[in-house]
């Protein structure tokens, strides 16, 4: 199981604490190969670790851009697998200009 957990005080006490403390894992697979957290994008704007698994390559699960755009994503397995699933490198790499933020949802 994916799970993330995130602290965030705009006014922290102390002016040595920080705003955001963010952890997360990355558990479903442990033989799923992946890059480094690393600057990529278009201009080097967002900082993540790279999904590098065969046919679903260039996604990612967490990562932060330059602007200060955070997006996450868990899962859960599945008793089955679903051979029409799509994998993280479907989600746009551009934030969607919405509300909530961009979205990975299936076509």
């Amino acid at each position: 199981m994916c799970i993330i957990f995130f602290k965030f005080d705009p006014r922290p006490v102390s002016k040595n604490a920080y705003r955001l403390i963010l952890a997360a894992n990355r558990d479903e697979f442990y033989h799923r190969p992946s890059k480094l957290a690393d600057f990529w994008g278009s201009n080097n704007e967002i900082l993540s670790g790279l999904d590098m698994e065969e046919g679903r390559e260039g996604g990612t699960w967490l990562g932060i851009s330059t602007r200060g755009k955070l997006a996450a994503l868990t899962n859960y397995l599945q008793p089955r697998q679903d051979p029409e699933a799509r994998g993280r490198d479907s989600c746009p790499t551009q934030p969607s200009r919405t509300r909530a933020g961009s979205t990975c949802s299936p076509s």
